[in-house]
């Protein structure tokens, strides 16, 4: 008996009166009424009745189907992606001993490959005594529906070899195997394939191309499609604006999006307001998303559970988890996909309890959770407690088996807890950990400043079966620029090349940031240069390392050369500019660069913009500018914009506007040993001694003390770091005599005033003399 398969509306016409099935059916005592009953069901799309109605039937007593009920059944099958029952309709159409048509077969095949069995569909096409074009279409879309891309290709060229011809349906499966295999070249060759067909101006293969060349990214080569293409119909809009959404490329897709509802007779669907409302959720704009929400109600698709995900998503993600909870509420019988899209969404927003909430809700409601759920519960748990909750449900359900959850798990303890857990998790794992599990624990190790560990994982990692990809390279470079190790950067660089990793646009841009983090621009500047083609994070990286060393010009001519090849910069970018003026004091160039960057492309000036203005004006000594600037912004200035100010107050010795600042820090962080430090330095260098004892008695009071800098070396292999006043070294001794060596050799080079130089050089033989006798 097929179960939970209740009648979802009532029955039209002559059974709209139903209430239950044995009551009707039971006066259906002839196959004829049997079949027509079932038949009719399927006509007004209640598949759900007729499975019930059917299994009702051949549990009570033995009947016959004609073909045509087998077809109206085995369709209701694939529409629910209901195996199991199409089994059975399958082998009582064989134990009927009932000879099906190539028709009813080819029926059979494309239920089995929606219904997520292609093995299935496999027998059945291997069992036909005559095979046409639909048979091998569809049972090459079962291959490529269930991602078995590799056996869709091998069908195909058996087809090609047995004399069939593909037409469009045959051509959109193999273009979506293109897709599926992420293989471009292979992708044009099927698209010069369609154009040598006859079937070049078909919408199927039409929307197909689109469709695989902006999973590709190729959004430019689907543009000029989507352009050619004179009559375009609903399914092509969607692809279209479903990809630039999908391909980061939220703006042009709301654009299409309106460009499309000025087209007459066009009506948007639930999967194109999906996409919009997906990229409403990637440029976090509440406003937009609200507009398309009255917008999807005009076009009554309130209710939909397919855009209704989508849009309790994009409220979730936009921080309006209210409006979240109220789009799922209108969704008509939310299934196991919305649910799980209003459980990420909240957990995404950081609402854990809510998002565990709605977790217990969709359990009672009788949804049982699969692995997108626990994915979604783990995206981002506030507490260590929440998280073990979720951890000790996959133990008792089984999800431990899932690599994919444990790795998640592994970056939630990560965040929540220290390394041990983590460990102990990854020892848990063994034979199920894969490339990812590596990777995660390594990222984790870098979270927690534990660098050492990171190399010493690489090494363990190099024993298994997995080798390192551009995402282990990755971290692994991270780690070196935390250290500032040019050395070892420079062997990972070494493995790079000798892998064939150097083409990856993602570890190019990690070895120009550890190059610039090391130092080493001219390194940087010589691996950007032998890039083919640098991304904005490449320009973005190398403008940021130039600004920062000083070299503003060269930043300014970097930003200009960016610029004139059609390179769009991002915020990172204008971070660089706008310190790059700072450093060489270009104030009216600086302020156009943050006027026009919103204009130009669309940037929203941050906090780190605004402190570079800040950073610009106190270097420049306008100080009240900057303070007024701080006033006038549209957000609350950090502790850093603050601090940028106080240092530039220490510098000019403004008491005035550095009290202000001071009390600026203070508000935010008591605690901060830089606004206390910086204050007394104020005082001090003006002559205020009492305000200067005055703060080291509050000091005293709130128990700041001054956090020590720290400075390393690295020589042979090995890691050195010094303190202020340090004497723990080995070898201490020897590096004050040659710190006075060097202090002699700058006296004598004039960079220390004559009036300091004799107390300079006592104060030197005195430390020296110490040094040698303590030696």
């Amino acid at each position: 008996m097929i179960k939970n398969l209740k009648p979802q509306r009532l029955l039209s016409a002559n059974y709209r009166q139903l209430q239950t099935p044995a009551t009707e059916i039971s006066s259906f005592e002839t196959e004829i009424s049997s079949n027509d009953y079932i038949c009719s069901l399927c006509r007004q799309n209640l598949f759900r009745e007729a499975i019930h109605a059917f299994d009702f039937i051949q549990s009570k007593t033995r009947f016959h189907l004609n073909p045509t009920t087998y077809t109206h059944l085995i369709s209701a099958c694939s529409s629910l992606r209901l195996l199991k029952f199409g089994r059975i309709v399958h082998h009582h159409m064989v134990k009927s001993n009932f000879q099906p048509d190539i028709i009813l077969q080819n029926h059979v095949l494309n239920m089995y490959g929606k219904c997520g069995s292609p093995e299935d569909a496999r027998n059945v096409f291997d069992k036909m005594v005559a095979r046409n074009l639909v048979s091998w279409t569809s049972i090459i879309a079962g291959y490529s529906q269930n991602r078995r891309e590799i056996e869709a290709i091998d069908l195909y060229f058996h087809m090609r070899r047995s004399g069939i011809l593909p037409d469009h349906f045959t051509f959109g499966n193999m273009l979506r195997v293109c897709s599926g295999l992420n293989d471009i070249e292979l992708g044009r060759q099927f698209h010069a394939a369609v154009i040598k067909s006859e079937y070049g101006l078909e919408r199927i293969a039409q929307n197909a191309l689109v469709a695989m060349y902006t999973k590709f990214n190729r959004i430019d080569d689907a543009l000029v499609l989507f352009d050619r293409i004179s009559e375009k119909d609903t399914v092509l809009w969607g692809s279209m604006v479903g990809g630039l959404a999908q391909q980061g490329c939220p703006v042009e897709a709301l654009q299409l999006f309106k460009e499309m509802l000025s087209v007459d007779g066009l009506f948007p669907n639930e999967f194109i307001f999906s996409s919009a409302f997906s990229a409403c959720s990637s440029l976090f704009q509440l406003e937009y998303g609200k507009q398309l929400h009255s917008l999807s109600i005009k076009f009554g698709l309130g209710g939909d559970v397919f855009a209704g995900c989508s849009l309790s998503n994009f409220y979730a993600k936009c921080g309006s988890l209210y409006s979240a909870k109220m789009a799922f509420i209108q969704i008509q019988n939310p299934d196991l996909v919305a649910w799980n899209a209003i459980t990420a969404g909240f957990a995404y927003s950081g609402d854990v309890n809510e998002a565990m909430e709605c977790f217990s809700r969709m359990r009672h409601s009788g949804f049982i959770p699969n692995e997108i759920t626990i994915l979604g519960l783990l995206t981002s748990p506030s507490t260590l407690t929440q998280g073990q909750q979720v951890h000790c449900y996959v133990i008792k359900t089984g999800f431990n088996l899932d690599v994919r959850i444990c790795n998640t798990l592994l970056t939630m303890y990560a965040k929540c807890s220290d390394l041990s857990k983590v460990f102990h998790l990854l020892e848990e794992m063994k034979n199920a950990v894969d490339l990812v599990s590596w990777n995660a624990v390594l990222t984790a190790c870098l979270q927690h400043n534990q660098v050492n560990d990171v190399f010493r994982l690489l090494k363990f990692m190099h024993s298994s079966q997995y080798k390192p990809d551009e995402i282990t390279v990755c971290i692994v470079l991270g780690a070196c620029s935390s250290l500032a190790s040019l050395k070892m950067g420079s062997q990972v660089h070494v493995y790079v090349m000798k892998s064939g990793l150097e083409t990856e646009i993602l570890v190019a841009n990690g070895l120009i940031d550890m190059y610039t983090k090391c130092g080493a621009l001219e390194s940087a500047r010589n691996l950007f240069e032998a890039m083919r083609s640098p991304d904005v994070v490449s320009w973005s990286s190398l403008i940021v390392a130039y600004a920062q060393f000083g070299y503003g010009d060269e930043a300014l001519e970097l930003f200009a050369t960016m610029r004139s090849l059609g390179t769009k910069p991002n915020h990172v970018t204008y971070v660089g500019v706008l310190s790059a003026c700072s450093r060489v004091g270009y104030i009216e160039e600086a302020f156009h660069h943050y006027r026009t960057m919103e204009a130009d492309y669309g940037i929203t000036p941050t906090k780190e913009h605004c402190s570079c203005i800040v950073d610009l004006l106190a270097r420049s000594g306008r100080l009240e500018e900057a303070e007024k600037f701080i006033n006038q912004m549209q957000f609350h200035p950090d502790s850093i914009i603050w601090k940028t100010l106080l240092a530039a107050c220490a510098t000019q010795k403004n008491v005035k506007i550095g009290k202000r600042a001071a009390d600026g820090i203070l508000k935010l962080d008591p605690s901060s040993s830089a606004a206390h430090v910086l204050l007394c330095n104020i005082y001090a260098s003006t002559g205020s001694w009492e305000d200067v004892a005055t703060m080291r008695t509050l000091m005293r009071s709130r128990n700041v003390r001054k956090v020590p800098g720290i400075s390393w070396i690295e020589l042979r292999d090995q890691v050195h770091a010094f303190m202020v006043e340090d004497r723990s070294h080995p070898k201490i001794s020897e590096i004050y005599m040659v710190l006075g060596e060097l202090q002699l050799h700058m006296f004598e080079a004039g960079f220390v005033s004559h009036g300091q130089r004799q107390t300079k050089l006592n104060v030197v033989a005195r430390r020296s003399k110490i040094l040698w006798h303590d030696g």
